[in-house]
């Protein structure tokens, strides 16, 4: 499940909202060992997901660097050409 958690800091355009979020379910989803949970923990896997993504983009907020922004697309079309290699049978 944590595979599908990007990196966000250091993007142009920064990470938006739902990128944060994205990031937040999956992180509560790996810990919970849940990813959808019952109707009785449905408030705290909720309530979970909020605290981790607010806590996320504070520390994106907060977070500095020297580095120029990478570009979302090239960073992309990297990624891709990695699965290709791991993925080419």
């Amino acid at each position: 499940m944590c595979r599908n958690i990007r990196t966000l800091h250091n993007f142009a355009p920064p990470a938006t909202d739902d990128e944060v979020h994205a990031a937040a379910l999956q992180y509560v989803r790996k810990v919970s060992g849940s990813t959808k949970p019952s109707q009785a923990n449905q408030e705290a896997f909720d309530a979970a997901v909020r605290e981790v993504a607010a806590t996320t983009q504070r520390l994106l907020d907060q977070l500095t660097t020297t580095a120029p922004p990478k570009d979302r697309e090239v960073e992309a079309a990297k990624a891709r050409a990695r699965a290709e290699i791991r993925y080419a049978r």
